[in-house]
């Protein structure tokens, strides 16, 4: 079985969950920094993370945009995918909740748990959604009437 890690789309989704990964941590750290005065509270910027997906798998818009990625025969009947470039940067953006206290804390912890919770299940689509791909990788690689 090929390594799923040289797979376009196994690529895409571990970039997607190492993205996941990181805006977990940045809320929990709004989440500590609560009581600290004039802290705004940070989030991924998800639509710049969008983008350079879109790039990645060749959708970008515009006439300069990359052809979409295809499938390389090395050997015949030996399928491997192309490299694909390393994982895309995360950035962050200050993202000021809804109140504002007096001494200029941005965080409210509600809205913060409810970002934990779309992250949380954004993750597991993504674990489902891989091992999904797996169990076809397998399926597709076992001998004929196996």
């Amino acid at each position: 079985m090929p390594d799923p890690t040289q797979i376009s789309v196994f690529n895409l989704m571990k970039t997607r969950m190492q993205m996941l990964g990181e805006r977990q941590k940045v809320i929990a750290q709004n989440v500590a920094n609560v009581s600290t005065p004039g802290y705004v509270p940070s989030d991924i910027n998800q639509d710049a993370f969008a983008a350079t997906l879109q790039r990645m798998a060749g959708k970008g818009s515009g006439v300069a945009s990359p052809a979409r990625t295809a499938m390389t025969a090395t050997q015949a009947g030996h399928m491997v995918a192309p490299n694909t470039p390393a994982a895309p940067g995360v950035s962050l953006m200050k993202s000021p909740d809804s109140e504002t206290t007096l001494d200029g804390n941005a965080v409210v912890v509600e809205e913060q748990m409810i970002k934990i919770a779309e992250t949380r299940m954004d993750f597991e689509t993504m674990v489902g959604l891989y091992q999904k791909s797996l169990g076809l990788l397998r399926l597709a690689s076992r001998a004929p009437g196996r």
